[in-house]
């Protein structure tokens, strides 16, 4: 099979099985998946525990190999090393030197990475910005709350400026207001032309970012498609109009109740509770 040009990920009839002590088939992780995903796309990667997210994730960073089928990353084999070296990747835990601080540990990832001089400190100094860690800086992240050691664990996946970002769980420990900042990065990104594979139990999180999504259920995948798709309702739609007087929307539901024969439904535009506590936060803000 030839790999497409204009996919970051291709992954047909993928399996990956896990085998016992004798050799025996022991777990059917996988299932014969496909999965195709585009230049600048954020795919969601939904599932419960035990789904087989994480074993894609690892075959997709070259940590596990298949059992069968075709997988190709970037257009090469994921095992490849120059493939590696286009990949950032920030685990479900981030797992840091504790009595390191945020500064050396990028500088120490930088380097792992191959970035070196001028080049490696003006990079960790950017990310230290990006992810709002300058007071925190020269702590050590023992010391950093959970939220904070996440930051320092975005940053590292970041160091390289990959083209194939893969994150798990990127909000986990994130107050809400890190969390849009978090999301607004990953957008940015997005825009820029890096494709981001995402999995996250967050499902509002998801629906925030992915483009599309694939749901995996016990090693398959039962439901995919664009985030808009899946939410339609095909046989409604929804108006909005400013609020009229209560005699002109008793006149208009009567008339569509007439032409349609289904009296409709009314209610209030409604704001997320993300964008609520927002907003309050940032009047507190201003006001102090």
């Amino acid at each position: 099979m030839s790999d497409s040009p204009h996919l970051i990920i291709e992954a047909h009839d993928l399996t990956k099985t896990f085998l016992d002590f004798w050799g025996r088939p022991k777990v059917h992780a996988v299932k014969g998946i496909t999965l195709e995903i585009r230049p600048g796309e954020i795919f969601g990667l939904l599932g419960p525990n035990g789904s087989g997210k994480s074993t894609t994730m690892k075959m997709i960073l070259g940590l596990l190999h298949p059992t069968s089928g075709h997988l190709s990353v970037l257009g090469q084999s994921p095992r490849d090393v120059a493939v590696k070296s286009r990949m950032g990747f920030m685990p479900e835990e981030s797992y840091l030197y504790k009595y390191l601080t945020a500064v050396e540990i990028l500088t120490f990832y930088a380097n792992l990475s191959g970035l070196s001089g001028s080049v490696r400190k003006e990079t960790v100094n950017r990310m230290i910005e990006q992810m709002g860690l300058q007071a925190a800086r020269n702590r050590p992240v023992g010391e950093f709350s959970k939220g904070m050691a996440r930051r320092v664990g975005l940053a590292q996946a970041l160091l390289n400026d990959p083209d194939l970002i893969l994150l798990d769980e990127p909000t986990s420990g994130l107050d809400p207001i890190a969390c849009r900042e978090v999301k607004d990065l990953l957008l940015n990104l997005a825009d820029r032309g890096k494709t981001i594979l995402i999995c996250s139990h967050h499902l509002a999180d998801m629906q925030d970012l992915s483009h599309r999504v694939a749901i995996l259920l016990e090693g398959e995948v039962c439901a995919a498609g664009s985030v808009k798709d899946l939410l339609a309702t095909p046989d409604l739609i929804r108006l909005t109009l400013p609020r009229p007087s209560r005699e002109k929307l008793s006149a208009m539901l009567d008339y569509l109740e007439r032409e349609t024969g289904f009296r409709p439904g009314v209610d209030h535009t409604g704001r997320t509770l993300e964008s609520v506590f927002i907003e309050t936060v940032s009047r507190r803000r201003i006001a102090s």
